[in-house]
């Protein structure tokens, strides 16, 4: 290893504002269960499962029908 390096040159990093923002949220424990459940059978992690849903819900501007009464 060097002593010392030179980033002068450096260029910055193009994916940087692709970077995931770190939130803490509440969800219920059966929606956990749900999403943990498919996580294993397809192989990828359940925050990425939530995060892809969530994606594809805001990219088709699905929104959710609520009627309060």
């Amino acid at each position: 290893m060097r002593e010392e390096y030179d980033f002068s040159k450096a260029k910055k990093n193009p994916y940087a504002s692709q970077l995931k923002k770190p939130i803490t949220i509440r969800l219920d424990e059966d929606s956990v269960k749900y999403f943990k459940s498919i996580s294993e059978e397809v192989g990828i992690p359940y925050q990425s499962l939530i995060n892809l849903y969530l994606r594809d819900c805001a990219a088709s501007h699905r929104k959710l029908n609520l009627n309060w009464k």
